[in-house]
């Protein structure tokens, strides 16, 4: 099941097996803001020169620019606004190219009532394979929480 955009959900809301997803093409101004934003100007990220004689064979975006994809999904479509981000564990199985099509999905795998968490298990495509994985604990408001 996959909720529209921009809708307030409270922790009352939520229910396991719910999922949303964004849907981002990895721009060379998205890797070049990236490097600027974070300071990491890896070479393997900005330069073609050198990232060719590295085991990837070309430029690839920053790791945590594609996990960055993943914060989208949680803070405007699952749970969205008024999630706060508790933790994130992440799994980095391939390399993610500029030009790349990524699929950021999250599902909601666990409620825990008495603190208005929710466990999400993330994961990032670029067409069938998996380029990231993990699992992120928020805090959701609960509809006593925003009156």
């Amino acid at each position: 099941m996959s909720m529209p955009r921009n809708t307030l959900l409270y922790f009352e809301d939520l229910q396991l097996g719910m999922t949303e997803s964004i849907i981002r093409t990895v721009m060379n101004s998205d890797v070049i803001g990236f490097a600027e934003l974070s300071g990491d100007a890896n070479p393997v990220h900005l330069s073609e020169h050198f990232a060719v004689k590295t085991p990837f064979k070309s430029r690839i975006a920053h790791g945590l620019f594609t996990a960055s994809l993943i914060s989208a999904v949680l803070g405007t479509r699952l749970p969205g606004p008024g999630a706060i981000y508790l933790s994130q564990t992440l799994n980095f199985r391939a390399p993610v190219r500029i030009g790349d099509v990524v699929t950021a999905l999250v599902e909601v795998v666990d409620l825990i009532a008495d603190k208005n968490r929710a466990k999400l298990s993330c994961e990032c495509r670029v067409d069938n394979q998996v380029v990231l994985d993990g699992e992120a604990l928020v805090r959701v408001p609960g509809r006593a929480t925003l009156k």
